[in-house]
């Protein structure tokens, strides 16, 4: 008599590995490896310190190991994006998510962030700040520039996004495989998405809040970081 193995999907099987790149966040770098913990949805978290100056190594060293915290140093200064790379090519899990350390985004919301990679609908997942969600009232210039660049997304790559630039994205690990990031600082975001685009991945995007920190608070984004990312959109549509 043959015998039939049924193996049905089970998204708690799900590994989870959350990447977290940080510069300078002495002040608010335990409180958000706390969150992410306190989610217990997390395998692992692979926290990249590029270069801090200001203590946040020292926290680091003491947290390196504990809660599934893995600590990765950059000797010096690279960029976000540098970071964010050394992170992806570290991560063990099948599912990856980027978390800023500065406290403009809630982990709260990874419940509806996977969810659409536990159902099977999508391979790429963004939290949209333009959405809905409670958020701070703030930088009206900043959001003007977020909804520029994610525009001229729409326009180059034929797609409806409303959030290119947000912090939170979430894919399965496949997505990156074989995929050349270059990108070193905030050009990241946009290299990432015109790369995921041109490859036809399924992209959802779910509303998160936001609390977004000013340049008074440490926010790091500048102007010349919106020129990069123009141009790395526009290479990328004609370039991989």
């Amino acid at each position: 008599m043959p015998i039939i193995l049924l193996f049905v999907y089970n998204p708690a099987a799900m590994k989870l590995s959350v990447i977290i790149p940080v510069y300078n966040e002495v002040e608010s770098i335990e409180t958000i490896l706390k969150r992410v913990h306190d989610t217990k949805l997390v395998h692992e978290i692979v926290v990249v310190d590029d270069g801090s100056k200001d203590g946040t190594r020292d926290v680091l060293k003491k947290l390196d190991g504990k809660n599934g915290v893995r600590v990765i140093l950059h000797e010096k200064n690279q960029g976000k994006g540098a970071a964010v790379r050394t992170g992806m090519g570290a991560a063990q899990g099948d599912v990856l998510l980027i978390q800023d350390a500065d406290l403009e985004y809630d982990p709260r919301d990874y419940p509806e962030l996977l969810k659409p990679i536990q159902e099977g609908l999508a391979d790429v997942v963004y939290g949209s700040r333009f959405l809905g969600r409670a958020h701070r009232v703030t930088m009206f210039w900043h959001m003007v520039a977020n909804k520029s660049l994610t525009f001229l997304t729409n326009v180059l790559y034929d797609t409806i996004l409303t959030d290119m630039e947000t912090g939170y994205k979430v894919f399965r690990k496949e997505v990156i495989s074989g995929m050349v990031i270059r990108a070193n600082s905030f050009n990241f975001e946009p290299e990432f998405t015109a790369k995921i685009l041109k490859r036809k991945y399924r992209i959802f995007e779910v509303p998160i809040t936001f609390n977004p920190r000013d340049y008074t608070q440490g926010k790091k984004i500048k102007l010349h970081d919106a020129f990069e990312a123009v141009w790395a959109l526009i290479k990328y549509r004609f370039v991989d």
